[in-house]
């Protein structure tokens, strides 16, 4: 039974570390990804993991910001049947204080239907979505950690050639670390090492 190891993860040339499994492979290797994001993927359980820096939404208020994200992602991703399965409060991260002004945590999980790139509706995979936003008030910025994990491959889907179509195999029984736990220790371990990432916003 493969191990899943973890490690350290460097993201944005350093300025931010993360820890989540080593079979997360970073996407921008393969093709190119947004400056302000992030993108790793495991292309053989068609699970990614996206860290995204947004300037701050002031007008999201933070209780509920998680499930605010969800939504816009959802509406983004011309996602269908979009059940929310849990959110939780307002947590602070006591790591995350920038110019003494507290960073706040929240999250949220979801269920819907979406397709892969620009296939259509009839190609739509259902896929469980873990999202945290972490507002760095401080640099006025707001962080999305966004984890996906695939719950029923549609055979019309591109996923379908590698991962088969279908119910997704539990990441339990091929011995590798659940979505959800591979989320919270990414979003447990998220560090800012060089505040100067945030640029004069953070100044």
């Amino acid at each position: 039974m493969p191990e899943d190891f973890y490690a350290e993860r460097s993201l944005f040339g350093g300025a931010i570390v993360s820890t989540f499994p080593l079979r997360f492979q970073d996407v921008s290797n393969v093709r190119q990804v947004p400056d302000h994001q992030e993108v790793f993927v495991d292309p053989a359980r068609d699970e990614s993991l996206i860290f995204e820096l947004l300037d701050f939404k002031r007008d999201v208020g933070d209780n509920g910001s998680a499930t605010w994200f969800l939504q816009d992602l959802a509406t983004e991703q011309d996602a269908e049947g979009c059940t929310l399965i849990e959110h939780s409060g307002v947590v602070e991260a006591p790591g995350l204080h920038y110019r003494n002004i507290p960073s706040v945590v929240t999250t949220a999980v979801s269920q819907m239907a979406i397709s892969k790139g620009r296939q259509g509706r009839e190609a739509q995979n259902v896929v469980k979505i873990y999202l945290a936003n972490l507002r760095l008030k401080g640099a006025t910025t707001d962080v999305l950690i966004t984890a996906y994990e695939p719950v029923l491959i549609n055979p019309l889907s591109e996923s379908a050639s590698t991962v088969g179509a279908g119910l997704a195999v539990p990441a339990a029984q091929s011995g590798f670390l659940p979505m959800a736990e591979v989320f919270k220790l990414a979003v447990s371990t998220f560090k800012v090492n060089d505040w100067n990432l945030f640029g004069s916003s953070a100044v």
